[in-house]
């Protein structure tokens, strides 16, 4: 699944460099160069917490994910001897503050919130789920209800298209700069845009015809078809992108350098088979935690964000 970018998006990128211009805030150091929180090496600056809050980005409803993750998180209280808890979020925003504020250790963040949790929260991501042969990724759909008149991305100019959340890159970043780039086509100029707040609500929204169209992560759609939430033929997609990696797992930069070693060995010694992950996660093709690299498995959403001229202001 994973692929290089579209030539009509290195048009659109053609200014920027093979890494868009990257910088962490300042609470924070990279000695090594691979863009995120090197750990601290004052042990006065590390934390070893009795009980460890996981948390997984608020794609769909948080109350489908508790049960999800509580074979995974079993497995990780018996990695490393400690308490784990499923703290639920509602946005990206809760997420990131949530972080940055020393309440969240461990988190999946969603792809585009990715750049700005390792900027911004100190978020040091080294998983990816992937396929059995190693393969990961997901695509960015534009979608329309079945029995729309819109047949291609044209057919949207003068209407409204959804958003989920600015900080989301399939379901903003990623379909703003494709929209500008190839249908020269920019939001308040040549079509209205609005925002459901996560992906699930704009697939809803699509299937029961309450949007005219919706930017969506496609593996979000494909487990909601899955679990008969919508049906396939509720939906038709009018655009879809090259692949974009998936959600980033990784832990908050000031765990104990050994702590963090239990929770990178919990995630890459997890049990799949038999598990609920496995049977919620099968549904868009993921059987597995990969090791990723920020530095490189993101540097196209680096680029997107400098697309669309995004700046990471630290609060």
């Amino acid at each position: 699944m994973r692929t290089f970018l579209a030539a009509s998006m290195f048009a659109a990128l053609l200014a920027a460099p093979a890494y868009a211009d990257f910088n962490l805030d300042s609470r924070y150091s990279d000695e090594d160069g691979d863009l995120v929180a090197d750990i601290p090496s004052n042990e006065d600056e590390l934390v070893d917490p009795d009980t460890l809050i996981f948390t997984y980005t608020p794609v769909e409803d948080p109350a489908v994910y508790e049960d999800v993750w509580e074979g995974f998180m079993d497995h990780m209280s018996e990695v490393t001897g400690k308490e784990v808890e499923f703290f639920p979020v509602q946005s990206n925003a809760s997420q990131l503050e949530a972080m940055r504020a020393g309440r969240l250790h461990i988190a999946g963040f969603n792809t585009g919130s990715n750049p700005i949790a390792v900027a911004c929260a100190g978020f040091r991501p080294f998983a990816m789920m992937a396929a059995e042969d190693g393969s990961f990724g997901y695509e960015m759909e534009i979608i329309v209800p079945a029995d729309s008149e819109v047949q291609e991305i044209e057919d949207l100019r003068g209407g409204e298209i959804t958003f989920t959340q600015e900080t989301s890159n399939s379901g903003f970043k990623a379909p703003s700069a494709i929209l500008k780039s190839e249908f020269d086509m920019e939001a308040g100029e040549d079509f209205e845009a609005g925002f459901s707040g996560s992906h699930d609500t704009s697939v809803l929204g699509v299937a029961n015809g309450d949007y005219d169209a919706a930017a969506i992560a496609n593996s979000v759609m494909a487990r909601m078809i899955d679990r008969d939430v919508i049906s396939a033929d509720q939906v038709r997609t009018v655009y879809q992108s090259q692949t974009f990696p998936t959600t980033g797992y990784g832990t908050v930069y000031n765990l104990t350098p050994e702590l963090q070693d239990k929770i990178r060995e919990a995630f890459f010694s997890f049990p799949w088979e038999g598990s609920a992950l496995e049977e919620e996660f099968e549904k868009s093709g993921e059987a597995q935690f990969i090791e990723i690299s920020f530095k490189e498995d993101w540097a196209v959403i680096r680029q997107i964000d400098e697309a669309n001229e995004v700046s990471y202001t630290c609060n």
